[in-house]
């Protein structure tokens, strides 16, 4: 049974993510060509080093001292799926608050858990006073796909901070 919780500062550390498997095999990728957005072939295994779950530890540990939100799907007391929402408001109107990460774990994608921590992240940042949610998203196409199906468009107001960091990311919205 699939267990969703908010998780706490004292939680997040290595162990957290010892049975958490964030690889992806990509084949295919959307690139803005000219301003039009095109599928690429472009392959690669996406997966997370010990250092990156380092990061990721600061990180999250970060977004829940700041007032965010970190959300988690647990299976038998295992993490499978998380999601992270940071708590300030952006944008020219202050519209926006962003979804710094989402993530399910490879042996149970498919399986609606991606869905369930999109829709809390959205009653997260619709209670704290955003009008939509900001993505910057993995540009292959299984994860647009995901998005798409969750009702995101492509971002009328581009993050530049989003963009710097990940440049080949696709910046989207999710109206709340």
């Amino acid at each position: 049974m699939m267990i969703y919780r908010e998780l706490y500062l004292d939680e997040i550390n290595p162990e957290l993510f010892s049975n958490f498997q964030r690889r992806q095999n990509v084949t295919k990728c959307f690139r803005k060509v000219d301003g039009e957005w095109l599928i690429k072939d472009i392959a690669f295994v996406d997966d997370w080093a010990e250092q990156e779950y380092e990061e990721l530890n600061e990180y999250l540990k970060n977004t829940i001292t700041t007032n965010g939100l970190v959300v988690g799907a647990f299976v038998d007391g295992k993490l499978k799926g998380f999601a992270s929402i940071e708590a300030t408001l952006f944008g020219k109107h202050n519209q926006y608050m962003d979804l710094s990460n989402i993530h399910v774990s490879q042996d149970l994608r498919g399986k609606g858990i991606g869905k369930e921590l999109f829709q809390r992240a959205k009653a997260y940042a619709k209670k704290h006073g955003a009008q939509k949610l900001y993505i910057s998203a993995h540009s292959a196409i299984e994860s647009q796909a995901f998005y798409r199906a969750m009702g995101c468009v492509e971002a009328e107001e581009y993050s530049k901070e989003h963009v710097e960091k990940e440049p080949c990311d696709c910046q989207l919205e999710c109206r709340l």
